[in-house]
């Protein structure tokens, strides 16, 4: 039975109209491609480069602004769109990918359970030899779909190149590996002027690497946005009068105190029933005994409500798709959301102690709940077209 809310659940995304997954598909009708919707109304445009800086939240850009004088210029007419659910880069970079929520591609946390190995895997960094990525994710990208009509180009990290994570979500194209922002300026610069007509898109992940291990309070965070600020202003200097440079990310962060991460593991009752523990330390996914009665299940949810319900969501797989926080979700992509979800509402992070390293309490940043801070990303049209016609986008049956 589900529990009485203490706080009124927050909205889901509003997948198909205003989130990280239709970035892409707007893209791609926006160059004219057939079999995509343009539900972002882009401007029409030959070339069109999205760069995705991993963990640059609408909420984090206004703050800082002042130290983005060159991004702040587009701000006042930037968009407000929703990261995937949960917030974290697995869910959001593979709906950024395939243009489908999470509930439609699988990827549905930062690591989930595999129901045919019982057990948890993850799904960005180190996938489990057990999981083949393109059958996790067996939709086509837009990548690939796109590359039958002109030339799509990730420009990204080297060490992304055959990742999992790209086989599964990101997969086609042309990759160009660059280690440092302005190196991978200089590639990208370099494509878009040879090219006529292109999808490009553009992976940065300084800021996310920075608020996790200082914080986005810190002076490293505030320093890597300035970094950011000023390649991007390079690089709209450099791309061909009629490209679209579009900048947008794929979550927000909060900082978490010390104080507030917390070891949930240590509190038996909070544990007893569970097989399994998955997701982020803000948006865990806690998969029941299989054997567990429904008078077990309410129980062990209304110990969770007891022990932080002033504080987070505590709602169950039921409640979570009802809502539409995942989507439409398939017969497959079910048993990969936990019977239980524990979303963090306030400044606290829940961490299974028994199955991460030490460092993972020593994580300043944090994301994967649905708070404004986590989920509201930023669309920015850095430059754009100078002039000419608008042309009709596609409109095939396919939602993109």
């Amino acid at each position: 039975m589900p529990l009485q809310h203490r706080e009124p659940l927050p909205a889901p995304p509003a997948y198909g109209v205003s989130t990280v997954a239709e970035v892409l598909t707007s893209s791609a009708a926006a160059l004219g491609v057939d079999g995509f919707t343009n539900v972002l109304s882009l401007p029409a445009s030959r070339r069109v480069a999205v760069v995705m800086v991993d963990g640059l939240g609408m909420t984090l850009l206004k703050k800082y602004a002042a130290h983005a004088p060159f991004l702040r210029e587009s701000l006042d007419s930037a968009r407000v769109l929703s990261s995937a659910f949960p917030s974290t880069t697995a869910a959001s970079l593979a709906s950024l990918g395939t243009g489908l929520p999470p509930g439609q591609h699988g990827m549905v946390g930062y690591d989930v359970l595999d129901p045919a190995q019982d057990r948890v895997v993850n799904m960005l960094g180190r996938w489990d030899a057990g999981v083949d990525p393109l059958a996790w994710q067996p939709h086509p990208t837009v990548f690939e779909r796109v590359a039958g009509h002109l030339p799509v180009v990730t420009v990204s990290q080297p060490r992304f190149a055959d990742s999992p994570m790209t086989r599964a979500a990101l997969r086609g194209g042309l990759f160009v590996g660059a280690n440092t922002i302005h190196a991978r300026v200089d590639a990208a610069a370099e494509q878009l002027v040879k090219a006529g007509n292109m999808l490009m898109y553009f992976y940065v992940n300084d800021l996310d690497k920075a608020g996790h291990r200082h914080g986005v309070n810190s002076r490293e965070w505030v320093r890597a946005l300035e970094d950011l600020d000023a390649a991007l202003k390079l690089l709209a200097r450099r791309v061909p009068s009629d490209t679209l440079l579009l900048l947008t990310a794929d979550h927000g962060m909060v900082d978490v105190p010390a104080s507030q991460r917390i070891d949930y593991s240590e509190r038996s009752e909070l544990v007893e029933g569970v097989a399994h523990t998955g997701g982020e330390a803000r948006m865990l996914h806690l998969y029941l005994d299989a054997g567990l009665g429904q008078a077990d299940r309410d129980a062990l949810a209304a110990r969770w409500d007891e022990a932080y319900g002033t504080r987070a969501w505590i709602i169950t797989r039921d409640e979570a798709v009802a809502q539409g926080y995942f989507g439409e979700v398939s017969d497959v992509v079910l048993p990969r959301i936990g019977d239980l979800l524990v979303l963090a509402r306030e400044g606290i992070a829940l961490t299974d102690g028994r199955r991460v390293q030490a460092a993972a309490f020593d994580m300043v940043g944090q994301h994967g709940s649905l708070t404004r801070a986590e989920r509201d990303i930023p669309l920015l049209t850095v430059t754009k077209p100078a002039g000419g016609p608008r042309r009709t986008s596609g409109t095939g049956a396919r939602r993109g």
